[in-house]
């Protein structure tokens, strides 16, 4: 777990995750897996997980790596950082069919499905989402303001 402030810029890899304030800002490149930024308007307090898989199953030596135990892991992070409660929001990328195999082409839709459920459950709501096809993308959270700016290559970004 990773944690910044001012204006620093992190690369989250897959199965990690970061918390940051005062500008800074977190990056991840997805193909199937998902990336949850999750981010709180008041204090300006952002986190971003690179899920890997829907489930932990019971393991817990990477939270970062599975969406049930990511988001909450992610959040109890943001909550140190802000000594306080956090009223979060959240937006998606990634859970692109990136192979022909079609046991693999699923995980992408199953870690979507995954990090919606949880983020129902848990009152936070997905204010957007560029989510399936099947080209990577590079995201990027802007703790600044919560943009969060999305990168397919050959095409415009995208602000969510």
């Amino acid at each position: 777990m990773e944690e910044l402030g001012s204006a620093a810029t992190a690369s989250i890899r897959m199965g990690e995750m970061a918390v940051a304030c005062d500008g800074a800002e977190l990056r991840t490149l997805l193909g199937s897996c998902i990336g949850v930024a999750l981010y709180d308007r008041r204090r300006r307090i952002g986190g971003l997980a690179h899920v890997v898989l829907p489930q932990a199953r019971q393991q817990t030596d990477r939270p970062g790596k599975f969406v049930d135990t990511a988001i909450p892991a992610l959040i109890e992070q943001m909550e140190t950082l802000a000594n306080c409660e956090l009223s979060l929001v959240a937006k998606l990328a990634g859970g692109a069919s990136m192979f022909s195999n079609s046991a693999v082409v699923s995980i992408g839709q199953q870690n979507i499905d995954s990090c919606e459920r949880l983020l129902a459950e848990l009152g936070i709501p997905v204010l957007a989402k560029h989510c399936g096809g099947e080209q990577g993308r590079r995201m990027l959270l802007k703790t600044e303001n919560g943009e969060v700016v999305i990168e397919i290559v050959g095409q415009d970004p995208v602000n969510l």
